[in-house]
């Protein structure tokens, strides 16, 4: 959007008028695809393969991210009725496999039906994911076991 550049002339060009002829001429894509000449796109126009992504890009993508893994948790039942730290789990379980992939958790998921958080935290650790994961899950049955921020 115009309004998240900063006010001035980028190389003599009127800020507005430039991004409004990007947009046109590039077109929008929320998803990747590949260009004409078969580069991977994004967005209006951004190359994937060249040069890294800003530090604010990549906070934005965090953010964007992380708003639609908890718009995904609040569709759980359990999920206004945890603690914080324990919503951090579901939130930081959700971000990385997705809702499809949190929902294969059938026995995770009735431990914390039962608030049976102890149950919870073995059952996290008993999982293939646990295995992909690593430390990251062993931190987060620490958190759900304890109710305290890891």
């Amino acid at each position: 959007m115009a309004g998240a550049l900063h006010p001035r002339n980028l190389a003599g060009a009127d800020t507005v008028t430039i991004l409004e002829q990007l947009k046109r001429d590039e077109g929008r894509r929320t998803r990747p695809y590949q260009d004409s000449n078969g580069i991977w796109t994004v967005g209006y126009g951004h190359n994937l393969t060249v040069g890294a992504l800003s530090e604010a890009a990549i906070s934005q993508i965090l953010a964007d991210d992380l708003l639609a893994a908890d718009t995904a948790c609040r569709t759980l039942p359990v999920f206004s009725g945890l603690s914080p730290a324990r919503q951090g789990v579901l939130l930081n379980m959700v971000f990385n496999l997705g809702l499809a992939g949190f929902r294969t958790f059938e026995r995770f998921y009735a431990a914390l039906e039962s608030a049976d958080y102890e149950q919870a935290a073995r059952d996290m650790l008993d999982s293939d994911w646990a295995s992909q994961v690593g430390a990251r899950a062993t931190r987060l049955a620490l958190q759900m076991r304890t109710d305290a921020w890891v």
